[in-house]
């Protein structure tokens, strides 16, 4: 994990305050000791820093169960004897062991504080082993509500996979649930029924046989989120190319289930298509060591790192849907775009608190936008998202609840989206906005991040002081609303729906001429010299307009 800002992190989350498809937790203002213990960085969070997970386990499909342990390496920061580790019941810790002595476990619903017995020297590496077992959370409508997916192919095999974003990786195996420590590398370790496969993230190290069963392990050998470990496990079949992206020659590796071979070769067409989009807007894909899947799986999909899960049905679209209702949402796979989008936001540059889900879900839904604008052109990508408003709610805030695990509104998906490309007309230049996302990624590469990191970036690169267009988008319902009045010669215009002390200018055409407003809250009056006939406001920014 990248601890260059922790300190600075820390402070800042804790004093800052305040679908379309995944909207992830329900409703919720009333928050309890246990929403506490999942969303904040406790004492007995921050002393130890996550080095290497193993995670060694068994999935019987027939029972719906798994057992085995994980083996967690940390470098100590500070002097501490307690260490806390999620796991969600009904799931049970059944042992944890270091350096051979047998610790004590004192359970707090879903955090278990481990009491240490070994010296724990600053700046030294230590492990310890979580042995675990049980029946985890079956995932009723994945990947929304979370937990493993039991399911059957339609030759009766079984087809199996997890998901488990907001709701937790601790939903089926034992880790340090919370999203500001990543750990810097993992073993994944499999063991399924013979004639089934595991997929997981990275590379596959290795394959054994073991009786009438097998063990897949795979190796992530970069940082890596916790709800971003995925295990798939089905009857697949395999296909792949390489890619020769900017990063040099990247594996794209594809496992479906047999029965959909000749429709993925056809579908999965879109795959480097993104891969060579998403390179030239956000810079070389986050994880070339790692490689790239796309795992078939029996829900919608999900962006697990380097493990991007697929069950768009091998449609166009969102199943077949357009979602911004103009026609560009049909000339592509919705999940392979959009899952693939978070490689490079969400899990290249990763938010430290739930609350800030817009930074994996705004810039990713915008990217389904410059797909197309790679592919068709700059008018086509502008229609898309624009389509995109008629799902905004303005129901909440984007920005959630701090240090409880509670995200924002969904409108973090289409209103995020058309906020950025509204961002994207006042840098006034295609080319330097390009730069700007790649800057995101190089500057927070493999890194967790806080709203106000990205806000402050955005600040110093665009030149532009965005303190109240951020938090009119992202902390206020409103949608800012510009009322004018024509008299003749005579243009008066104004902000209203707005946050103390917003003034973004507006492009507008008045008579086919092109010029800016710089409105405010108070009226400003534009004269002419000629009558004025027709008046326009670019459609390209999110506003509501208002003749008085």
């Amino acid at each position: 994990m990248k601890y260059r800002f922790l300190s600075l992190i820390i402070l800042l989350i804790f004093s800052y305050t305040s679908v379309k498809a995944q909207e992830l937790l329900s409703e919720k203002n009333n928050f309890t000791h246990q929403d506490t213990l999942r969303g904040t960085i406790t004492p007995e969070r921050s002393w130890w820093d996550l080095t290497y997970y193993h995670l060694d386990i068994k999935v019987n499909p027939d029972e719906k169960y798994i057992s085995g342990k994980n083996t967690i390496q940390y470098k100590v920061l500070e002097n501490n004897s307690v260490m806390q580790i999620d796991l969600q019941s009904p799931l049970k810790i059944t042992k944890v062991t270091q350096n051979r002595d047998t610790l004590q476990v004192i359970d707090d619903g879903n955090a278990h504080f481990i009491k240490l017995k070994s010296k724990q020297a600053i700046g030294s590496i230590q492990s310890l082993d979580v042995y675990y077992e049980g029946n985890p959370k079956e995932a009723i409508k994945a990947p929304w509500d979370g937990g493993f997916s039991w399911k059957k192919d339609t030759n009766g095999n079984h087809f199996v996979a997890t998901s488990c974003q907001g709701l937790g990786a601790s939903v089926w195996w034992p880790c340090k649930d919370h999203m500001y420590d990543e750990v810097d590398s993992m073993l994944i370790s499999v063991n399924v029924p013979s004639k089934l496969m595991n997929v997981s993230n990275g590379r596959l190290r290795k394959v054994e046989q073991i009786g009438d069963t097998k063990t897949y392990s795979w190796f992530v050998d970069n940082p890596i989120n916790n709800y971003g470990v995925n295990v798939n496990i089905g009857d697949y079949t395999h296909f792949s190319e390489v890619f020769d992206g900017q990063g040099g020659h990247l594996d794209m590796n594809y496992y479906v289930l047999k029965s959909n071979l000749e429709k993925a070769k056809k579908q999965f067409k879109d795959a480097p298509r993104m891969m060579k989009a998403f390179e030239h807007w956000f810079g070389q894909y986050p994880f070339y060591k790692d490689g790239f899947k796309l795992v078939e799986v029996p829900y919608l999909g999900m962006e697990h790192q380097s493990s991007v899960t697929y069950g768009n049905q091998y449609k166009q679209g969102y199943l077949g849907r357009d979602l911004s209702g103009t026609g560009w949402g049909l000339k592509f796979d919705f999940i392979i775009i959009h899952e693939s989008g978070h490689e490079w936001f969400a899990n290249n540059i990763t938010y430290i608190d739930i609350a800030d889900m817009w930074i994996h879900e705004s810039f990713t839904n915008y990217s389904e936008n410059l797909f197309v604008e790679y592919y068709y052109g700059k008018q086509a990508g502008a229609e898309y998202v624009i389509g995109t408003r008629k799902d905004i709610k303005n129901d909440r805030p984007i920005i959630g609840h701090y240090n409880v695990n509670k995200e924002g509104s969904g409108d973090m998906y289409p209103k995020g989206g058309n906020m950025l490309h509204t961002l994207r007309q006042l840098v006034k230049d295609d080319e330097k906005w390009r730069q700007i996302l790649r800057g995101l990624n190089t500057t927070f590469y493999h890194q967790t991040v806080s709203t106000l990191q990205i806000e402050n970036y955005l600040s110093e690169e665009t030149g532009i002081d965005l303190t109240e267009f951020f938090n009119q988008y992202l902390r206020d319902i409103r949608i800012p609303t510009l009322e004018y009045s024509i008299n003749k010669k005579e243009l008066k215009y104004r902000w209203t729906n707005i946050v103390e002390g917003f003034d973004m200018p507006v492009q507008v055409v008045i008579d086919d001429k092109e010029q800016w407003l710089f409105p405010e809250n108070d009226w400003k009056t534009l004269k002419l010299e000629n009558n004025i006939v027709t008046f326009t406001v670019d459609k390209n920014f999110y506003i509501e307009t208002k003749k008085l």
